[in-house]
Order: C-alpha cells, then sequence, then structure tokens
C-alpha cells in the first residue's frame, strides 16, 4: 500500500485497490458517484483525506465525477503521467494522487469550466462521501 495508508489490500474492493494502487482506471458511466447530487465532501478511500467539495462538481458528460476546483489545500499532488495517451494521441496528462497516502484518484485536464479552467476528472473507486445534512 502507498505511504500514509489507514486501509490495507483487504479492507479495499478488487477495483479500489487497481485504481488507487496500480493507477487503473474505472469504466466511464460506471461509478457510485458519477450522479451524487448531495451536499458533502469527498474523500480519500485510502486515508480519508478530505479531496473535493460537492460546490465544485460538475457533470462534464466525460462518465467520471469532475470537479472544477480542489479546495482542500494541500490534499492533492499533480505528476505527469507519461502512461497515459490523451485523445489527441500525447502522454502529456496529469495525474492526480492524495497527497497524504499518494493514492491514484484521476487526472487532470484543462477543458474545464470557468473559473479555473480545469476539469479534474477522478474515479468513484478512489473516492468516499461524507454527506453534510
Amino acid at each position: 500500500m502507498n505511504r500514509g495508508s489507514k486501509k490495507n489490500k483487504e479492507s479495499l474492493t478488487d477495483q479500489q485497490y487497481q485504481v488507487t494502487q496500480n493507477k487503473g482506471t474505472e469504466p466511464p458511466f460506471s461509478g457510485k458517484y458519477l450522479d451524487n447530487h448531495k451536499n458533502g465532501t469527498y474523500l480519500c478511500i485510502c486515508c480519508g483525506s478530505g479531496l473535493f467539495s460537492s460546490e465544485h462538481k460538475y457533470d462534464s458528460g466525460t462518465g467520471w465525477p469532475s470537479f472544477w476546483q480542489a479546495p482542500e489545500a494541500g490534499n492533492i499532488e499533480t505528476q505527469r503521467d507519461k502512461n497515459y495517451v490523451l485523445s489527441d494521441g500525447s502522454s502529456d496528462a496529469l495525474e492526480v494522487i492524495c497527497s497524504q497516502c499518494k493514492s491514484h484518484l484521476g487526472h487532470v485536464f484543462e477543458d474545464g469550466p470557468k473559473p479555473s479552467g480545469l476539469r479534474y476528472c477522478i474515479n468513484s473507486a478512489a473516492l468516499d462521501f461524507k454527506e453534510i445534512k
């Protein structure tokens, strides 16, 4: 498991483990948080760090939960992912990882809405959700 992870392999589903530890991607339109419209915070499934607010989630039409901002300062990092091939054939994608446990979350692209212009495309399998009532 990644450094800082509070969950072990046995506590994650096969898909959660594949996505977070092996940089996998869940099939589009299959994630449990794609159509979640509740108010709350999305957390890292491995360590529980706060990652994204529901206030910044939007429907990008891509099949994965998408956020235009990552408000939890310092809880995510990005790094070049040379193994991810973009639709234009380039391999210059930015991988999004949890800064606390280094688990893979998804990728960020520069085709999102204003004001950031960013689209954080995140796997539901990498997330947990804490509803705010």
